[in-house]
């Protein structure tokens, strides 16, 4: 049986391509940060693993790309909102390019060999019709999506000019019916015919696909061509107009501070459960041990250094002596720490001080198998035994 892998196939229009691709006689596998609502697909002509775009695992990617029954691939994966630019943080302009652009291109380009060679392969990417015109109060989303598809339309000269018959079609659709894109519910009903068209489009190995172009959209975008300005000037009235703005903070703001002396597998599984749980992670990083009546053996710029370094780390500060000080200061909206805190007299203060400011304590598992306290005592046994 043929097999097509669909990246974000577990809501919306990337639901109803699988749900398509089923029909057709594909074994799909389904790569989402969620498993599809249980009962819409026939369990067993569907397999799903988690994949997050934010982290993505391209050892999983490229494991999939070297099976050779898999014939298709569908990037559907996105997010995107309408605000003005104002409301986005910068963690959240980081994340819907990483989602909506990098990522994707770095999964084209681990299945490129795929994509380049004589043998037949089939490949679409979610582009979007914000991707061509101007876009305001969706400034963020139409710039990674921008890029995506001028990266199809090059990519594309490139494998025509190799020989191949294989493309890369970029669906840029506009607003659809029947997507939990914009907050909504999925609706088969409402996204099948859209699916339908898509995979068509794919099985033909077409470069471009316009949902409703004809219709719509190519008067839109030569009214675009004609006068960019005023066009950007009409759709940001539009979106004014139509209460589809969400100008509003987006963003999770996570806080966990700590010495981070001889650093260990331990502080990295702490810091990565803390990340997985916010958008923004700041570390504040303490100038010595004595508050918890330990030395420390390496300089606290070198220990800030380090956690700089983490992935999971967006930004580093020097460590106030009370959280509830630091918060003051950077306004988080949740406060990590490890469980071995929890009911101590301290946490208690910071669990009635926190009460009314809208701030959550997650309590997080310490990694039993390693501690700076462990790795202090073997330095101290080793040096007394001169060995």
């Amino acid at each position: 049986m043929e097999k097509a892998l669909v990246i974000g196939g577990s809501n919306g229009v990337g639901l109803a391509i699988v749900d398509n691709l089923i029909n057709r006689g594909f074994l799909v596998e389904i790569l989402d940060i969620r498993h599809p609502e249980v009962g819409i697909l026939p369990e067993d002509k569907f397999n799903y693993q988690y994949c997050d775009l934010l982290d993505l695992d391209e050892e999983l990617i490229t494991a999939f790309a070297a099976d050779d029954e898999i014939k298709l691939l569908m990037i559907t994966a996105g997010f995107g909102r309408v605000a003005d630019f104002e409301f986005f943080h910068t963690a959240e302009i980081k994340n819907m390019m990483t989602v909506n652009a990098t990522s994707t291109l770095r999964i084209l380009r681990l299945f490129y060999d795929r994509i380049k060679s004589n043998d037949i392969f089939l490949c679409g990417v979610m582009g979007s019709i914000s991707g061509f015109i101007s876009s305001p109060m969706a400034a963020v989303y139409a710039a990674s999506k921008a890029a995506v598809c001028r990266c199809i339309e090059s990519v594309n000269i490139e494998l025509e000019a190799s020989g191949t018959k294989n493309r890369i079609l970029n669906v840029s659709p506009a607003s659809f019916k029947g997507s939990s894109f914009y907050g909504g519910h999925n609706q088969l009903d409402l996204l099948k015919g859209l699916a339908e068209d898509i995979v068509e489009h794919i099985l033909a190995s077409d470069c471009l696909f316009i949902p409703q172009y004809e219709e719509i959209f190519k008067g839109v975008i030569e009214r675009y061509n004609h006068d960019p300005h005023e066009y950007g000037l009409y759709s940001y009235q539009y979106k004014k107009a139509s209460g589809r703005a969400m100008n509003e903070k987006r963003v999770v703001i996570g806080y966990l501070s700590g010495t981070f002396d001889l650093f260990h597998v331990g502080h990295l599984n702490l810091l990565q459960r803390a990340k997985k749980q916010c958008d923004y992670l700041i570390v504040g990083v303490h100038d010595s041990g004595e508050w918890k009546g330990k030395e420390t053996f390496i300089p606290l710029a070198e220990r800030k250094q380090i956690v700089a370094a983490c992935k999971y780390v967006d930004k580093v500060v020097d460590a106030e002596v009370e959280d509830s000080t630091a918060w003051e200061k950077l306004h988080f909206d949740r406060l990590f720490v490890g469980s071995d805190y929890q009911g101590t007299d301290r946490f208690k203060r910071y669990e009635a001080f926190f009460a009314d400011k809208q701030v959550r304590i997650i309590y997080l598992p310490y990694t039993l198998s390693t501690s700076s306290t462990q790795i202090r005592q073997a330095i101290r046994d080793r040096y007394k035994s001169g060995s």
